[in-house]
């Protein structure tokens, strides 16, 4: 995304010249693109409006007032600093085995993720929160789990991706201002079943699947990131499921209400004589097709011909 084009994106009233592409602003910040992109996310630094795949532009004071501030650039980078398994248990004096049972129990939730050269999914801690949490906890290098709560969880419960979904769409929202870009955001997290389910009209889950904010994590310029992306936005257990439903319920209400979902322009008109058929775009088409279900079995994914693809394992 170019200046041009971030003076299009939702920042009217300004001139082009006071909004920078997030690359541009990664090199004045003297982050790399990710860590611009997790700044965003966690809020650090103030961007522009959600829209879609594109990275939200940044205001020209907003890159002064960052570049002002004490510490600039050390104190920024490490903010958004992010540790695997391995240091992370080492800023908690754990064992990563036990950094991992915590994790997985819901204690650190992850902040992002990506994919390592054997496609398995490695979970991204913030330090600082890590440091947080090793203060509140002082006991925890002698301790399997946290003292007050080690009770509430069950032991083999995974929950990253959960809490890495809520993590999200919980941020996201706070950015939104748009009620089909909000609605949009808690049906990414239903499979198609499930979305049909709630949004009936094709042409209104078109509609949500384009102005939906994409995941710019788990290396999403690759086809393994992609399909770990898609994958890990999708919720699993039944009240997760549920949550997502009623929340996008009155989502859409308010959609609704602001503005009703697109239709498209130039049917075709029935001749004397002859019931018109209503065009369907082929985005929404594509949903009218069977639905996959829910949850696949391991093992289903589609492979290419002569070329069998070996599933992302989930978590490390």
């Amino acid at each position: 995304m170019n200046v041009s084009e971030t003076s299009r994106v939702g920042c009217s009233g300004t001139s082009a010249r006071e909004w920078v592409s997030a690359g541009r602003a990664a090199a004045e910040l003297a982050l790399k693109h990710d860590q611009v992109d997790l700044a965003v996310h966690l809020g650090l630094i103030d961007a522009g409006p959600v829209v879609g795949a594109a990275r939200p532009p940044i205001h020209r004071s907003e890159i002064d007032r960052l570049r002002a501030q004490p510490g600039f650039p050390e104190q920024l980078k490490e903010r958004v600093r992010t540790v695997g398994t391995a240091e992370g248990a080492s800023l908690l004096r754990v064992d990563p085995a036990r950094f991992t049972a915590l994790a997985r129990a819901g204690y650190l939730p992850p902040v992002a993720f990506h994919l390592n050269r054997r496609r398995t999914v490695v979970w991204l801690h913030l330090a600082e929160e890590l440091r947080d949490f090793a203060a509140r906890e002082p006991d925890l290098p002698t301790e399997w789990m946290p003292r007050r709560s080690r009770t509430t969880r069950t032991r083999g419960t995974d929950l990253r991706a959960r809490n890495w979904r809520s993590r999200r769409i919980h941020r996201l929202l706070k950015r939104a201002a748009d009620p089909w870009v909000r609605a949009s955001l808690h049906a990414s997290a239903l499979a198609a079943v499930q979305l049909a389910e709630v949004v009936e009209d094709p042409y209104e889950r078109a509609h949500l699947a384009r102005v939906r904010p994409q995941a710019l994590t788990g290396s999403p310029g690759t086809v393994a990131g992609r399909e770990a992306v898609a994958r890990m936005m999708l919720a699993e257990d039944p009240d997760e499921i549920h949550w997502r439903r009623a929340n996008l319920t009155q989502e859409l209400d308010r959609a609704r209400a602001a503005a009703p979902g697109p239709r498209l322009s130039g049917l075709p008109t029935a001749r004397p004589g002859h019931t018109a058929s209503p065009s369907v775009p082929r985005c929404a088409a594509r949903l009218r097709a069977p639905l996959v279900p829910a949850h696949r079995p391991a093992g289903c994914e589609e492979r290419r011909a002569g070329r069998p693809r070996t599933p992302a394992r989930r978590d490390r």
